[in-house]
C-alpha cells in the first residue's frame, strides 16, 4: 500500500498553478479528466497565450521562493522549472503563434477532445452542446493568433496550411464528424428519458452547425491570407529545432551527434531484421520477401475491426494479467484497459489515459482508414505492449493513481514525449526481454517499428538542420523529397500511412526521434543504475528500478536521471 505523504507548500504551487491552468484551458482539464469545465472552451487567441504566458512566469517566481520539504518537492521543482521554463521560452520564440500541422495541433484538438468527452447522461450532452457552440469563439482565436504569427513572420510552412485546408473543409462539410457525433447512438441514447431532450437536441446540432461553419471560415483564412504567406521550405533550422528538441525530451542532446547514432541504430535494425527473415524462411530471404509471407499468412490475419478491436483487447488483458506481481506491481484501478476503435479513420495509433477519479479508464484507439479492412497481429502485437501494458498505459495510469504522493500536476498535467514515448519503445524491447516475442514473426514486427523510429531520427534530423544526406540514401541535402524514397524504403507500411507519417514529421520538428532517442536515454539511466549498483555490491533489480523510476512521473529525462541518481 503507499504510503500517505503529507502535503507541501510547493504541492500547493503545483495544485494551484493547475487549478488556473484549467480555468485557461478547459480543453485540457477535459483530457485530465478534472470535472468542471466540459462545457467550456479554450482561448486560442494571442490574449489567451499571453495569459498563459502571465500564470507561467508567476508560477516560477514562487517555485523560486519556495523551500522543499522533501524529495518529492525536489523532484517537482526541478520538473516545473524545466516545462514551465520551455513553455516562456516557447511562447518569446513566437512559434506558438504557428501551431498548424496534420497531426497535433488546435486544428486537430478542436475536434478531438470530444473523443475523450463523457457521453453517458443527458448532462454531459448539455455540456456537449454549450461547447459546441462556443467553439466558434476558439475558432476565431486560433486564427487570430495564425495571424498575428505571421505578423512576425512565423508561418506554418506551405504543406501544413495545405494540409490544413483540407482537413477543416472535411469538417465544415455536410460530412463533418460534428453531425455525425450530436446524431449517434451515445447522444439518442443519454437524451432518451431526459425530460429536455428535444431542447437539447436542438442546442446540439445549433452546435454541430456553428462549428462546421467556423472550420470553413478558418479554411478560407488559410486558402485566402496565410498560403500566401507560406514558406515553400519545409525545414525548421537549427535555432527552432533546438528548442523543439529540448521540449520533447526534457533534455540536451548533441543533434549532430544523435543523427550519427540513428544511422548507425538504423543499420544495426536492418541487420536483425535479416537475421530474422532468414530463420524465418531460410537462407537469402530478404526482409521485403518475409513481410510478404507473413502478410499472407492466415494465422496473423484479423479481417474486420471488430476482429481487431476483440485481439487487442485479449492480448492487453493477458499481459496485465501475466506481468502483474511478477514484474510490476499495477493497482487495481490501472488494471482495466479499454481497446478502442477511433472515429477518425487517420490511421494513428493512440493512447488517452484515465480520469483523475479512473471513472473513464484509460484507452488504447485505433484510427483506422477506409481502405484498411485486414490487419496483420505480427505487426501489432509489440503496438499493443507499447500503448498499453508495460507501455503508455502502466506508465501513464500509475501517475494517475499516486495521489498519496505526488501532487495534482505531475499526476495529471506533466508530459514529457521522450519520457513517454521512450518509455513506451523501452517496453516493447523489455516485453521481447521477458519472452513475449518469442515467435520470430512478432520479433520481426517489433524490429518493423524500432526501424520506422530510427529512421525518423535520421529523417527529422535531417530535413530540419538540412543535414548532407548519405549517397545511399539520395545524396546531395536532405530534403522532404529525399526523406519519401528513405521512408518508402524502410517502412513496411500503406503508402498513405507513410505520407500522412512523412507529413507529420515536416509539420512537427523534433517530436518523432523523441521516441527513439527517448528510448535510448531510458536504456542509459538504467544501465548507469545498474552499474551504480554493481560499484556498491549490491544485486540490481529491474522491477525495483522500474517501480522507482514510474512513481515518478512523466518528467524531462535529465530530471528522470537526476532523482534517480540520486
Amino acid at each position: 500500500m503507499t504510503e500517505t505523504r503529507q502535503k507541501s507548500a510547493v504541492d500547493a504551487i503545483a495544485d494551484e498553478y493547475l487549478t488556473k491552468s484549467c480555468a485557461l484551458d478547459p480543453f485540457g482539464a477535459t483530457a485530465m479528466g478534472i470535472p468542471g469545465y466540459d462545457h467550456l472552451v479554450t482561448d486560442l487567441s494571442p490574449h489567451g497565450i499571453e495569459a498563459d504566458r502571465e500564470l507561467t512566469a508567476q508560477t516560477l517566481a514562487a517555485l523560486d521562493a519556495a523551500t522543499p520539504a522533501d524529495d518529492v518537492d525536489r523532484v517537482t521543482i526541478a520538473a516545473m522549472r524545466e516545462r514551465l521554463g520551455l513553455r516562456l521560452e516557447l511562447i518569446d520564440s513566437g512559434w506558438v503563434y504557428a501551431d498548424l500541422n496534420n497531426l497535433a495541433s488546435p486544428l486537430q484538438g478542436l475536434r478531438d477532445i470530444f473523443d475523450v468527452a463523457s457521453t453517458a447522461t443527458a448532462e454531459d450532452w448539455k455540456n456537449i452542446a454549450s461547447r459546441l457552440n462556443l467553439l466558434p469563439t476558439s475558432v476565431a482565436g486560433y486564427i487570430e493568433s495564425l495571424r498575428h504569427g505571421a505578423a512576425l513572420g512565423k508561418v506554418p510552412a506551405r504543406l501544413q496550411v495545405t494540409l490544413g485546408i483540407e482537413e477543416a473543409r472535411q469538417n465544415a462539410s455536410d460530412e463533418s464528424f460534428f453531425y455525425s457525433f450530436v446524431r449517434g447512438e451515445d447522444a439518442v441514447k443519454a437524451l432518451e428519458s431526459a425530460p429536455d431532450a428535444e431542447e437539447v437536441k436542438a442546442q446540439l446540432e445549433k452546435g454541430a452547425a456553428a462549428i462546421a461553419a467556423a472550420y470553413g471560415e478558418l479554411a478560407d483564412f488559410l486558402e485566402s491570407e496565410l498560403l500566401a504567406k507560406a514558406p515553400e521550405k519545409d525545414a525548421a533550422g537549427r535555432e527552432r529545432y533546438e528548442l523543439a528538441s529540448r521540449n520533447f525530451l526534457g533534455a540536451k542532446i548533441d543533434l549532430d551527434e544523435t543523427y550519427e547514432w540513428g544511422l548507425a541504430e538504423l543499420a544495426r535494425i536492418i541487420a536483425e531484421q535479416e537475421q530474422i527473415a532468414e530463420q524465418l524462411y531460410g537462407p537469402g530471404t530478404s526482409v521485403d520477401d518475409a513481410v510478404a509471407n507473413l502478410d499472407k499468412d492466415d494465422r496473423y490475419i484479423l479481417r474486420s475491426k471488430d476482429e481487431l478491436k476483440a485481439w487487442m483487447q485479449e492480448t492487453s488483458d493477458q499481459a496485465i494479467r501475466e506481468l502483474n506481481g511478477v514484474h510490476f506491481d499495477i493497482p487495481e484501478p490501472v488494471e482495466t484497459l479499454e481497446c478502442m476503435i477511433a472515429p477518425t479513420e487517420t490511421g494513428g495509433i493512440y493512447y488517452t489515459p484515465p480520469s483523475d477519479d479512473f471513472s473513464r479508464a484509460g484507452r488504447m484507439w485505433w484510427s483506422v482508414p477506409p481502405s484498411v479492412t485486414t490487419f496483420n497481429t505480427w505487426r501489432e502485437k509489440t503496438t499493443v505492449y507499447h500503448e498499453g501494458v508495460p507501455g503508455h498505459h502502466l506508465q501513464c495510469a500509475q501517475a494517475v493513481y499516486l495521489r498519496d504522493t505526488l501532487n495534482s500536476w505531475r499526476r495529471l498535467a506533466c508530459w514529457v514525449s521522450g519520457h513517454g514515448e521512450g518509455w513506451a519503445l523501452y517496453a516493447e524491447r523489455l516485453m521481447e526481454d521477458l519472452g513475449y516475442l518469442e515467435d520470430p514473426a512478432d520479433k520481426l514486427g517489433m524490429l518493423d517499428g524500432q526501424r520506422l523510429r530510427a529512421a525518423r531520427v535520421v529523417l527529422d534530423i535531417g530535413v530540419h538542420l538540412e543535414k548532407p544526406c548519405p549517397e545511399e540514401w539520395g545524396g546531395g541535402i536532405w530534403d522532404a523529397e529525399k526523406a519519401w524514397k528513405f521512408l518508402r524504403a524502410n517502412v513496411n507500411m500503406p503508402e498513405a500511412f507513410v505520407r500522412f507519417e512523412l507529413n507529420r514529421y515536416l509539420g512537427w520538428p523534433g517530436q518523432a526521434p523523441s521516441y527513439k532517442v527517448g528510448q535510448r536515454l531510458w536504456e542509459q539511466i538504467r544501465d548507469t543504475a545498474a552499474q551504480s549498483a554493481a560499484a556498491r555490491g549490491e544485486e540490481f533489480s529491474l522491477k525495483d528500478f522500474h517501480a522507482r523510476a514510474l512513481a515518478l512521473g512523466s518528467v524531462g529525462l535529465d530530471v528522470l536521471q537526476e532523482a534517480l541518481a540520486n
